[in-house]
């Protein structure tokens, strides 16, 4: 049975239950996200996309191959989604719904694939290199002829199952490629395998033939280990980032306690839900849809959400939305949007959306590689059909050389050399980089944009400065943290860090949600710490900013005021910024007063605040659209689109795993100071980067007229491909020093 088959029966495209995990409804017209794999280049995606469009009612197909993700619109009436999974298979790919448990298994799959197919080919390598080694070494005479025949044959048998088993990729791309009148660089990679095997078992099998003598085993099976073990890096950074994507789910709850009209409750999971459905959501736990409250009251984290720093207190009536985490006390929500309309999940559509929008640099690549591949194969064309006329017996490996000496390897490990080396370097300061072009990009940007709270901002609020009624003893504070110490509430836990060691004697004890905590103390007399309106009688002094009261007995005695702290060495890193000529925003959803008073302290020359994940979105695009190349750095759900959407983006280590997923780098010691010291990194790697091409370019300008004019045999052209790589390697590796 296909894959289309399993993962598509014929009722899929009839049942809009069965769709709608991974299909969005627009009208009469569908749009599917599907994981695809078998991916190696941007070539892959045009394949696809072609395929695709030359179907009845397709309407549009999008792939983007660095994610191996496809958006796909359609028509159920005219097709169904059966038959374009066939399509795609046609075309040599594999596609799966973008939901975990299937597209985990593909990926499992490809992976232990690629793994064994880089195995095979890394072992024969060594087991070949053996053999050729002697043949190298021993002077011209030194090994008797039947000698060298015996080893030339070991290599042939080992080279078998390298070109059999471990290129099957290279060559079934090259003819996927072929077959859609579409140039990709597994053409020539293909091309220059079979030629040289080819040859190398015509030496191997007919000494001095029309092949000559000379064999090439060992360069074949390097050639093949190093663009596998290239591919293989490039699958599980991919891997990687499809992982963190789907571990969002694990945020929301697995079941959910719905109250039918009897009043009796069951547990069903979040798809069961419907709109008006009652559902029961007790204090830690998540909410599964958007909704209001029907009754109850409690206090809700909507930070990763909205950006809101402060707990939002919730009261019958008020709206609250999926994702969000209940803290005080259970609820009773009516459901109002289940599945794709909550708001948790048009934050992840604005960040698909953003996401499938292909950089520059990739556009550029796709223009640039066809007619460098078409001018390597004319090349080598072309030189062996001036040696064919000239001297037939050397225009195979003339052409082989050229094939040889013209293979960007060099060319190829100039850039990702250096990445690699940058990205050690960075790892070892906190860094984690999941793409590499964030080094690229880097180097562009001049204006460093950064989300409030968690970001700029510690987690976790602080005890900023407390008043004293008149006469009222300092003892109070010891008393209020001791008090503070039986609730979870965060200005509670605020207070508790201020005082940790605070120790009293209290009795009927309270925590009524929505108002705060109260208890008794040795005398008998009731104490409040909580909300002033609810604690006593007292004048405000907090300017606004988040507060507690504690009094006795209807009377105030102590205010005490929380604030955000701004992350240690965030002000010097936002100096460096500023002196290196860039420009610094912050955009933050918290509320303007907060988010101004933060921008101040850190040094950030300019406040946007109170925007929802909509409006940071639509900052950033006008700022690309005014020029401007921006590096994102955020920790929240409401982040993700904008990190997806900005040019460079880094999420804070204890991120929400959404905009884990989508940025650039992950910040794990959370330390801002690291991003000047990453983008000097990244303008360093660029110099080398430059001085690598320089080289490489070097090489191919001085080897390529020797290879052609049939002065440089196939063996000096392998031997001065691995030469210029160790250069390029050796050159790169300067970056790990840091």
């Amino acid at each position: 049975m296909t894959a289309a088959n399993t993962a598509f029966p014929s009722q899929t495209a009839d049942d809009p239950d069965l769709l709608a995990p991974f299909t969005r409804w627009e009208g009469t017209e569908a749009l599917s996200a599907l994981q695809l794999s078998g991916l190696h280049c941007s070539a892959c995606a045009g394949i696809i996309e072609r395929a695709l469009l030359n179907e009845p009612g397709v309407l549009a197909a999008s792939v983007h191959a660095a994610a191996a993700r496809l958006s796909l619109r359609w028509q159920p009436g005219q097709t169904t989604l059966a038959r374009l999974v066939a399509a795609i298979e046609r075309a040599g790919y594999g596609a799966v719904p973008d939901v975990a448990a299937q597209a985990r298994m593909l990926r499992q799959r490809e992976q232990r694939q690629a793994l064994w197919r880089l195995f095979v080919a890394a072992f024969m390598m060594m087991q070949v290199m053996m053999l050729a080694a002697p043949i190298y070494w021993a002077a011209p005479g030194e090994m008797a002829t039947d000698l060298v025949r015996l080893l030339q044959w070991g290599e042939w048998v080992l080279c078998l199952p390298v070109l059999l088993f471990s290129a099957t990729p290279f060559f079934r791309g090259a003819w996927q490629q072929i077959r859609q009148r579409q140039l990709g660089m597994d053409v020539p990679v293909a091309l220059g395998l079979a030629v040289a095997f080819v040859a190398s078992s015509g030496a191997t099998f007919e000494p001095g033939g029309l092949f000559g003598h000379e064999v090439y085993f060992d360069s074949l099976t390097m050639f093949v280990s190093f663009l596998l073990a290239g591919r293989y890096l490039e699958l599980r950074w991919r891997h990687r980032a499809a992982q963190e994507l789907e571990r969002v789910a694990a945020k929301m709850p697995e079941m959910v306690e719905r109250i039918d009209s009897a009043g009796r409750s069951e547990q069903v999971p979040p798809s069961r839900l419907r709109a008006g459905d009652l559902v029961r959501v007790c204090a830690g736990q998540a909410f599964a849809a958007d909704g209001r409250v029907e009754r109850g009251q409690s206090s809700v984290n909507e930070a990763l959400l909205s950006g809101e720093s402060l707990p939002v207190m919730k009261n019958q009536g008020d709206a609250v939305v999926a994702g969000s985490l209940n803290l005080d006390a259970p609820l009773l929500m009516r459901v109002e949007r289940v599945g794709a309309d909550t708001r948790i999940e048009a934050i992840v559509r604005l960040m698909r959306e953003a996401l499938s929008q292909k950089p520059a640099s990739v556009a550029l690549a796709e223009r640039v590689a066809g007619p460098f591949l078409w001018g390597v194969l004319l090349l080598a064309a072309g030189a062996a059909a001036w040696w064919s006329y000239w001297e037939p017996a050397r225009a195979v490996w003339v052409a082989v050389s050229v094939l040889i000496v013209t293979c960007p390897c060099a060319l190829s490990l100039a850039a990702p050399a250096a990445r690699v080396a940058a990205t050690g370097a960075l790892a070892k300061r906190g860094l984690l980089l999941r793409r590499t072009e964030l080094l690229e990009s880097l180097c562009e940007v001049d204006l460093l944009v950064l989300d409030k709270t968690g970001t700029l901002t510690e987690e976790q609020l602080h005890l900023r400065q407390h008043w004293l009624a008149a006469g009222a003893d300092a003892a109070l504070l010891e008393q209020a943290a001791a008090l503070a110490a039986h609730s979870r509430h965060p200005l509670s836990q605020a207070l508790v860090r201020a005082w940790p060691d605070a120790s009293a004697d209290w009795t009927d004890l309270q925590e009524l949600p929505g108002h705060g905590l109260q208890a008794m103390d040795s005398q008998g007399r009731q104490w409040r710490l909580g909300a002033l309106a609810w604690v006593g009688e007292g004048v405000d002094p907090s300017a606004g900013l988040a507060q507690l009261a504690f009094g006795c007995e209807g009377q105030v005695l102590l205010w005490l005021q929380f604030d955000e702290r701004v992350r240690e060495g965030a002000a010097e890193a936002i100096a460096a910024w500023h002196a290196a000529g860039l420009g610094t925003l912050l955009l933050s959803g918290d509320a303007p007063e907060r988010a101004e008073r933060v921008a101040a302290a850190a040094g950030v020359q300019r406040c946007i605040a109170g925007a929802s994940p909509e409006r940071k979105l639509a900052v950033v695009a006008e700022l690309q659209a005014a020029g401007r190349k921006v590096l994102m750095v955020g920790d929240g759900i409401n982040d993700a689109p904008v990190l997806a959407r900005a040019d460079a983006s880094v999420v804070m280590g204890r991120g929400a795993l959404l905009a884990r997923a989508q940025a650039d780098a992950v910040l794990v010691n959370e330390q801002l100071a690291v991003l000047p010291r990453a983008r000097a990194m990244a303008l360093r790697m660029r110099r080398v980067v430059k001085q690598n091409l320089a080289w490489a370019a070097a090489y191919n300008l001085a080897c390529v007229p020797l290879a052609l004019s049939g002065w440089l045999p196939p063996w000096a052209a392998g031997l001065g491909m691995a030469l210029s790589s160790l250069a390029v390697v050796a050159n790169a590796l300067r970056l790990a020093r840091g």
